[in-house]
């Protein structure tokens, strides 16, 4: 068994674990049983659990030494988005160590998570040692889709499994992020929610050298076209204005929030954190219509996906449906609502404290997630679930562009900055 967290990581990259949607997936089961396996040769019993044939979840618990404190929830998923080996420089599985980083598929999303963890725990059973609260593992399925055979299944059909979970962390949170001489570190405090459309729109079915005033690819690119110039209003939740506070005062930049849109700007490299987040979005993505050129098709659908502040789902989509016009309707595909966690709690110093007792000179700072991940599950358990996958990341380096990009790869000193970090954190 690996024991050193980079090496741990090479060996879950070359696990293919593909997630291409719609149920189908690769190489769920054989990462599972790897990190089983490895649970296991640290004394911790794992289970093993699949809603379908190889869509495999594991789960553990680690005994605390006052099991009467509210148990932490680690949480990870084991699939990956694809990756066309074409448009790599190395090939996306082989979980390649080159000029300080390791490279391949899922190397920051998030298989260096599920290593930093791994590697925790095996340090905790040489040495002896155990942390004070409960910890309960989930490694998980399908979280690159829609999560139905990984942690909303685990929620409806496992629940027990979770109770006396009071915190949850998980990817997206507690990466170093360069503002010029400052190192500011975002904790995952919030989530804006995930409303995915569907659009579809009717007309008359004719041959395409006819007038036709009932088509329905006009109608629906004039829906879209609406939809799409839709300016929703600022709306600043607690860790978004929290964030551009601590982020102006360490930079010193004046904060004016009757102009948000231009503070943000003044927040240099940081911006890019929170410029998603101040609002709500939608935005067309998939367009789907007709299947011969010289025939104007009934029906024409587009999807559209839809990101929601807290407060904001109902006041979107009022204006969502101001925009569809005549002939053309909505339905929801996929529907989770935002999640938050309290900015001010001791779970939130904890990863602080354990930041800085890493890196002194941390600015932490809590931040909203512009995307989604399982704690839209978690959280409907009464879980405050946080973004705190901690890494060391050198300057200039684009976390967010590796992220299900091209040539992904995390640098290795990172890594094991983050497996300090985490065994601050976990054992408290």
């Amino acid at each position: 068994m690996a024991e050193d967290v980079v090496d741990l990581c090479a060996a879950l990259v070359r696990f293919d674990t593909t997630n291409y949607g719609n149920g189908e997936a690769e190489g769920e089961r054989e990462a599972a049983e790897f990190v089983a396996g490895h649970l296991d040769s640290a004394g911790i019993t794992p289970v093993l659990l699949e809603p379908a044939p190889r869509r495999t979840n594991v789960l553990a618990r680690v005994p605390g030494t006052e099991p009467d404190l509210p148990a932490l929830l680690v949480q990870a998923h084991l699939d990956v988005v694809p990756a066309d080996p074409a448009e790599w420089s190395v090939p996306p599985f082989a979980g390649v160590e080159r000029d300080g980083f390791l490279w391949g598929r899922g190397a920051v999303d998030m298989k260096d998570m599920v290593a930093m963890v791994l590697s925790v725990l095996g340090t905790w059973a040489r040495e002896g040692r155990r942390p004070r609260r409960d910890v309960v593992l989930a490694f998980v399925a399908d979280e690159e889709d829609l999560g139905h055979f990984g942690a909303h299944w685990l929620v409806e059909h496992h629940a027990d499994f979770f109770a006396g979970c009071g915190t949850a962390i998980s990817e997206s949170g507690g990466f170093s992020h360069h503002v010029g001489e400052h190192r500011v570190y975002p904790i995952g405090t919030a989530e804006r929610g995930t409303s995915h459309l569907r659009l579809t729109a009717t007309g008359r079915a004719g041959h395409g050298s006819r007038r036709n005033d009932d088509n329905a690819v006009l109608k629906l690119i004039g829906a879209l076209d609406r939809i799409a110039a839709l300016r929703h209003p600022v709306r600043l939740t607690p860790p978004v204005r929290a964030f551009i506070e601590r982020v102006a005062a360490t930079l010193g930049v004046p904060v004016d929030w009757d102009d948000v849109d231009a503070t943000v700007a003044r927040l240099g490299p940081a911006a890019k954190l929170v410029e998603n987040t101040v609002r709500s979005s939608t935005t067309p993505t998939v367009l789907r219509a007709g299947y011969k050129v010289n025939v104007i098709p009934g029906t024409a659908t587009a999807e559209v996906d839809v990101r929601t502040l807290p407060g904001t789902v109902d006041e979107l989509m009022a204006a969502v449906d101001a925009a569809l016009g005549p002939g053309v309707r909505r339905e929801f595909i996929n529907h989770q609502e935002p999640v938050q966690a309290p900015v001010d709690s001791p779970a939130f110093d904890a990863m602080a404290a354990a930041l800085r007792a890493e890196d002194p000179g941390a600015v932490v700072v809590p931040y909203c997630m512009g995307g989604g991940t399982d704690a839209k599950a978690f959280s409907r358990l009464g879980i405050d679930c946080y973004g705190f996958a901690p890494l060391s990341l050198p300057p200039g380096f684009d976390y967010r562009g590796v992220t299900h990009g091209v040539d992904e790869r995390v640098p290795v000193e990172g890594l094991r900055f983050g497996v300090r970090v985490l065994d601050r954190f976990m054992s408290c």
